[in-house]
């Protein structure tokens, strides 16, 4: 569960489309941390974004708490593509589709790297579930 906030507003009083990227990033990465596969400031495999996508369905304002709805769509040997559905808190039509594509780097050297078996496993999961909400 992420919440707007009063900043996330833009002039036309709805969540600015750029936002709606730092909630798929809370989702995704919140959701590596509690799995205990991420530790951002000391995992030495990393992941990073080459890529990302969104599709607007409805708007949202301040305030609302949104869900995170979290599959992984295409899983490779070092890269892994997500998609998140963002949902008003206890609606089921989606303010918002969209999702990225990390690619697992060695934080030292940047070069990317096989995608480690614990956070493989974790990933694995999060694509047969076809879910996570």
């Amino acid at each position: 569960m992420v919440s707007t906030r009063w900043r996330d507003n833009d002039i036309y009083g709805h969540v600015n489309n750029a936002v709606y990227y730092s909630y798929i990033d809370s989702v995704i990465n919140g959701y590596m941390v509690e799995q205990g596969v991420l530790d951002p400031w000391g995992s030495e495999i990393i992941g990073i974004v080459v890529e990302s996508h969104c599709q607007f369905y409805q708007p949202l304002r301040y305030p609302v708490l949104i869900d995170g709805g979290l599959r992984v769509e295409t899983l490779g040997m070092s890269s892994v593509r997500y998609e998140v559905g963002i949902f008003p808190q206890g609606e089921d039509r989606a303010a918002a589709v969209g999702g990225f594509t990390h690619v697992f780097v060695n934080r030292s050297s940047n070069r990317p790297v096989p995608i480690p078996d614990k956070v493989r496993a974790v990933l694995e999961y999060l694509q047969e579930s076809k879910t996570e909400r």
